[in-house]
């Protein structure tokens, strides 16, 4: 299956052109943070092997890690049973969260 294909399986309309992006670590299977992906977030992060997002108040795409250095390297990719959200297993180096934690779910509510 091309990149294009994989694309089209998420239902990007439901969600009015962005769909949650949960990012989880591969090794230890801990939540490390949660984003927002467009077509051509997605697309970018399948073909480049590091995630993409897009960043809903500067609405714009950002690559995690190209400031802090603290990259997302994907594993796998997977698309939930209604295809309006997206699983991403990545190899984390460094932290996950803009605050230095390993994960952006540190804090007890």
């Amino acid at each position: 299956m091309d990149i294009t294909e994989k694309v089209e399986q998420v239902d990007f309309e439901k969600c009015n052109g962005l769909v949650p992006a949960v990012v989880q670590d591969y090794k230890t299977k801990e939540v490390l943070m949660l984003a927002y992906m467009s077509k051509e977030s997605l697309t970018k992060t399948i073909e480049n092997n590091v995630t993409w997002f897009y960043s809903r108040s500067r609405k714009e795409l950002w690559n995690k890690g190209a400031t802090s250095g603290h990259f997302q390297y994907v594993k796998e990719i997977k698309i939930d049973c209604d295809n309006d959200t997206i699983l991403v297993v990545v190899e984390q180096k460094g932290a996950a969260c803009h605050t230095g934690n390993k994960s952006c779910f540190y804090r007890e509510l």
